[in-house]
């Protein structure tokens, strides 16, 4: 079960994470990568530090906007359905597992038209923006090991000194 509410709640947060960041590099405050970093600080930092050109800026802001237009709408039916499983006397596991897997499959799909939008941004860059676009990966990566690392050990901390 926790593995079908997972999946749920990354589809619903990905697909957040879509709609704001066509917002930030849409909107009017796309004049420095602050403004993306301030509206959406958790949803998108792949272009933290990187000054853009004014053309690439409007690049990227085509770019978004066709992809918006392109992406097929949310499947409200596919979300009413799960939450006819969720709130339903009788819990069916293969019908919330089923469902879960039809709404990850098109999750999927968004992320691969994301992922293929970024790429193109990222070709839009310079080698020495791309440089440091991926120095600033590379940091975050290591933040999120040493995040991951403290998880690890704080239940096994819990669970020992709970004995």
């Amino acid at each position: 079960m926790r593995n079908v509410t997972a999946a749920v709640m990354a589809s619903t947060l990905a697909f957040s994470a879509f709609s704001q960041a066509g917002e930030a590099i849409t909107g009017d405050n796309w004049h420095t990568t602050e403004g993306l970093t301030q509206r959406n600080s958790q949803q998108s930092h792949m272009f933290d530090g990187i000054s853009l050109t004014e053309r690439q800026r409007q690049q990227m802001r085509d770019l978004m906007q066709q992809a918006r237009h392109e992406q097929p709408p949310v499947n409200v039916s596919e979300i009413e359905a799960m939450h006819r499983l969720i709130t339903a006397e009788n819990f069916d596991e293969n019908a919330v597992r089923a469902q879960a897997e039809k709404m990850a499959q098109e999750q999927v799909a968004r992320q691969v038209e994301m992922a293929r939008v970024r790429n193109q941004m990222f070709r839009l860059l310079t080698p020495e923006q791309q440089a440091v676009l991926n120095e600033k990966h590379q940091q975050r990566m290591a933040q999120m090991h040493e995040i991951a690392q403290l998880q690890q050990s704080s239940p096994l901390k819990q669970f020992s000194s709970s004995k």
